[in-house]
């Protein structure tokens, strides 16, 4: 399923490792990513999204002054429209495990919608009492995006600050644990696929932010 050669996967890996995120462009092949923007387009059309909450399980809520998206989690046996995007992650997986010698052993995905003024603050992705997230993974869905739209990922590091322009097909990978990071006000709307690759299965992303 890849196109990535071996030696660019090994830039980008050592990109993550020594500054904690990396950034990469035209990061899916054309039929890859029309599969993975058609079916978001139908889960709007269904009205499939749902309001996001912050929090875990038993302790949710919905706090639109942190955080304004719309989420659609994704089942690998229910959505097999989009089964060449789980494979794409499979062999993800596989090479950042061999890479950076990790235990990946699963992941979770949502699309992502931040309609015209949302937002979400400064925070971290990690929950205090569920840590198995590893890895923060979102690829932009954005056509024709532009300076003005709003929208940018913020990355906070040291005492930088990191301005990600939401751009189509770019996807930018971090390392979950401590890196704090915001999405700044959305002047349209603004789409992506976010997930987590993680240590060991959750079984219960759907449920969580």
């Amino acid at each position: 399923m890849g196109f990535h050669s071996e030696e660019q996967w090994v830039q980008w890996i050592d990109q993550l490792a020594q500054h904690d995120y990396v950034v990469i462009d035209d990061f899916m092949l054309d039929d890859q990513l029309n599969e993975v923007l058609s079916y978001m387009r139908v889960a709007l059309n269904n009205q499939d999204f749902r309001p996001a909450a912050i929090g875990t399980l038993d302790n949710r809520q919905r706090m639109t002054n942190i955080r304004g998206d719309q989420t659609f989690w994704l089942d690998r046996k229910r959505d097999n429209k989009v089964e060449n995007f789980f494979l794409f992650v499979d062999e993800m997986i596989a090479r950042i495990n061999r890479l950076c010698f990790l235990s990946l052993a699963g992941y979770e995905f949502h699309y992502a919608h931040y309609p015209k003024g949302t937002f979400y603050k400064r925070h971290v992705d990690q929950f205090k009492d569920r840590s198995n997230r590893l890895i923060t993974f979102i690829l932009y869905l954005n056509d024709g995006w532009s300076p003005g739209d709003g929208g940018e990922l913020m990355i906070y590091k040291d005492d930088q600050e990191i301005k990600v322009e939401p751009i189509m097909n770019r996807c930018v990978l971090f390392k979950t644990e401590g890196l704090e990071h915001e999405v700044l006000l959305s002047n349209t709307s603004r789409f992506s696929l976010t997930g987590w690759l993680l240590y060991q299965p959750s079984g219960v992303g759907y449920l969580l932010t």
